[in-house]
């Protein structure tokens, strides 16, 4: 039996391949093993582990990794302490194939690990194109990846460009849209209680808009400056808005501070902040929302394909494709604002398949289970 291992960082990041565990799970030619690292296993951030056990995998083991900080310094510490915890597990389990996704720091780790190990690297997401250092670490993990399973066309042909030999990019779409496309609709009357928000109350017969605004690494210095352009342009709409707090990047200590002196000084605001959701629960935030707002790659990937309206901040994901229903914006509260009443005011938009069908995580396991698996990788370019 093939064992196959997956490597989880994170609430997004289980979003973006959820399914695939799923499938795989159910795949008799699959032994599965599940690790969950980084913020993934802290409280803070919604202590992935747990989502993982409720949907009834088992987690093969806990990686304490994260070492926090508002400086880069902290995301270069936690690679390496994840690279070397996951040098151990990798030896102890002795997985065929490491699956890895997108392009975290914390990602990175497993692709090195696993390369250096003589295990077979299977990547999700690479190809896509976006604005910060995430960039860099994709294009990196790509190279050291064996196995390709990219979300849209235009991915799939910058690897080929890349050099990946095209008979290892299988296009799947992302695993994050087979959720949007298979997610019952629940409304969120059903769904907020059970998180325990801060701030306002929310008013379930009105529009909100949902903001998930996390720090650019190469701006990390200007996270609080940026945080509170946003801040202050939704505050002016006096539109209630559910607010996602941020992730563990440089950056994310000073948006964080920046938010509770914001919810203190601002006792009437309309905003109730959220450490996280389920990935289904957050689809169906999602699903609800006026608008979504923020640098989150979900305000273009699951939000195209709802076809809800999304205000994209800043660099972090200025160069992904995008879909009609994305509108870029500055770190300026006057633009914000403006964009928001327009996208509030479009209502929807029509669905976009760019970044899949939902039905990735179908294709990734058949693929896991009978590729003619090999460390040997040679450059292709033709």
């Amino acid at each position: 039996m093939r064992r196959v291992a997956f490597v989880v960082n994170s609430r997004a990041n289980y979003a973006r391949i959820k399914t695939a565990i799923r499938e795989c799970t159910k795949n008799e030619h699959l032994d599965v093993l599940v690790f969950v690292g980084a913020s993934g296993v802290l409280h803070r951030f919604g202590d992935v582990s747990k989502l993982v056990e409720n949907d009834g995998f088992t987690v093969t083991n806990k990686i304490f990794s994260v070492v926090e900080g508002n400086e880069p310094i902290s995301m270069v510490k936690t690679t390496a302490l994840s690279l070397l915890s996951l040098a151990d597990e990798f030896r102890r389990t002795k997985p065929h194939v490491a699956v890895t996704v997108a392009d975290r720091h914390e990602t990175i780790a497993t692709a090195i690990a696993a390369s250096y190990m003589n295990i077979v690297v299977a990547h999700t997401q690479g190809g896509e194109l976006t604005g910060s250092i995430d960039d860099n670490v994709r294009h990196a993990i790509s190279k050291l990846s064996h196995i390709h399973f990219p979300a849209t066309q235009t991915a799939e042909e910058i690897l080929v460009r890349m050099g990946e030999d095209p008979n290892s990019i299988f296009r799947v779409g992302c695993p994050a849209i087979d959720l949007a496309h298979e997610t019952p609709r629940v409304q969120i009357k059903d769904i907020l209680p059970r998180y325990f928000g801060v701030g306002a109350q929310p008013d379930y017969s009105k529009p909100y808009l949902l903001v998930s605004q996390h720090p650019d690494t190469l701006q990390y210095e200007e996270a609080r400056h940026q945080i509170t352009e946003t801040l202050e342009a939704v505050h002016s709409l006096k539109i209630q808005t559910l607010w996602l707090w941020p992730n563990v990047d440089s950056g994310a200590d000073a948006i964080s501070k920046k938010l509770r002196e914001f919810r203190e000084l601002n006792p009437s605001s309309m905003i109730t902040f959220f450490r996280n959701f389920s990935a289904e629960d957050y689809i169906n935030v999602l699903r609800g929302a006026a608008c979504i707002v923020g640098n989150s790659s979900s305000g273009i990937r699951e939000a195209s394909f709802l076809g809800k309206p999304s205000v994209n901040i800043g660099e972090r994901q200025r160069g992904r494709q995008k879909g009609p229903n994305v509108v870029d914006v500055e770190y300026s509260r006057e633009q914000i604002a403006k964009a928001i009443e327009k996208q509030v005011g479009a209502g929807s938009y029509q669905p976009d398949k760019t970044y899949g069908d939902g039905f990735a995580g179908e294709s990734i396991a058949k693929i896991l289970s009978s590729y003619d698996l090999s460390i040997r990788k040679k450059t292709a370019y033709s």
